[in-house]
């Protein structure tokens, strides 16, 4: 099994080893490639015959191998599963492909809104109020920067495509709006929500509710910003619970749903890894196996739950370590109102450092170009990427 650095290793590390405990004569050898490599190492190694009999994928690039016809089609092997019918929506959304199955989840990682509790008692806010639309967002983000002494209301990562389809592009969602191309006759950036979320974006930023130094945030350090205590709200993940409570083990905090323009509306980014089969591989029916494994009740309370990383079935988020742990209970809600981009050419159109997602994103929080022409521009650009595919 091949699977990509910079996930979620340790939830990796933990299943692959349940599998092999379970399985002494069929076990996994496990490797780690470097998450920049993979995407090319797959494709060739898919032309040349080298391939792993597994493989953890980024969940954003399946549609991309399903539509090159890189990956085994398992449709005839698990289609009539029950598990799949609670399988996170994000994930099989993307392992779907002209309504043939090509994977199952691995891990899914979600975005919500984590909130300071300390920073917001002290603003005068209700700490067990986080907010339900970006009006509230800006006027508690308002109270908290007014606190002083380096502390802000809000945190956007000025310099991540990444970061911010994860944790910006579902204030869009949650207004209205759809963001990347499906596909060439598809029309990208719809909706008044799109507008509206840059202006809300600009306007935290002129009113200094944001830290100067998010500007240049290339995501390296973007996991490390809601721990430093000196953040109010910010969108961020799931795996930002433990890392919080190892930076900062004293600061109370809690997580709330992604807000849009209107009261109690929400979304969030589902991201994560999909399992899945190479073309070429000859343990096809052993990858299967794996699947059935990482779906199974036993393995989504006993692995993902009790090590605190969400299930990947909705109908096993009610379990007794989530209980015991509200925080997670609380992230989990991400995964009912989550969408994944589902495009063969996400990463031109969105995750790329050059591409017309973030230069329109920068645009909007640091310029003064009017946003609609800037949203028209980035249409162009992205529906001449989506055109190409």
């Amino acid at each position: 099994m091949w699977e990509r650095s910079g996930g979620n290793k340790q939830m990796v590390d933990m299943l692959v080893e349940a599998w092999n405990t379970k399985n002494p004569d069929c076990k996994i050898n496990l490797t780690y490639i470097p998450h920049t490599e993979m995407v090319g190492k797959i494709a060739q190694g898919v032309a040349s015959g080298d391939v792993p009999d597994l493989m953890g994928m980024d969940l954003i690039y399946a549609p991309q191998f399903e539509k090159e016809q890189q990956l085994v089609d398992l449709t005839d092997q698990i289609k009539d599963w029950p598990e799949l019918k609670t399988a996170s929506k994000g994930h099989m959304t993307v392992a779907t492909y002209q309504d043939r199955l090509f994977g199952v989840p691995l891990y899914a990682d979600v975005s919500a809104l984590f909130y300071n509790k300390d920073l917001f008692t002290r603003a005068g806010l209700d700490p067990d109020k986080p907010p339900t639309s970006l009006a509230e967002l800006r006027s508690y983000a308002d109270k908290i920067t007014a606190l002083g002494g380096g502390v802000k209301g809000y945190y956007l990562p000025g310099n991540c495509a990444g970061c911010n389809i994860f944790t910006v592009g579902p204030l869009m969602w949650a207004s209205g709006a759809t963001i990347e191309a499906a596909g060439p006759a598809d029309e990208p950036l719809v909706g008044d929500g799109v507008k509206q979320v840059l202006q809300f974006a600009r306007d935290m930023v002129k009113a200094g509710n944001v830290p100067e130094g998010s500007r240049t945030e290339n995501g390296e350090t973007f996991h490390l910003q809601f721990g430093s205590g000196k953040v109010g709200m910010m969108g961020t993940g799931n795996f930002n619970i433990t890392l919080a409570r190892q930076q900062n083990p004293g600061m109370k905090f809690g997580i709330a749903l992604l807000p849009g323009v209107a009261p109690n509306s929400a979304a969030s980014f589902i991201g994560g890894d999909l399992v899945v089969v190479p073309k070429g591989s000859k343990r096809v029916n052993d990858a299967v196996n794996v699947m059935k494994f990482l779906l199974s009740d036993e393995v989504q309370v006993e692995v993902y739950a009790k090590a605190l990383n969400l299930t990947t079935r909705t109908d096993m988020v009610n379990n007794k370590y989530f209980e015991a742990e509200p925080l997670v209970r609380d992230v989990a809600k991400a995964l009912t109102v989550g969408r994944t981009p589902y495009t063969v050419t996400f990463f031109e159109q969105i995750n790329s450092p050059q591409g017309p997602w973030l230069k329109m994103l920068q645009r909007a929080y640091y310029g003064n170009d009017d946003l609609d022409a800037v949203i028209a521009e980035t249409k162009t650009e992205m529906k001449a990427i989506a055109s190409r595919s």
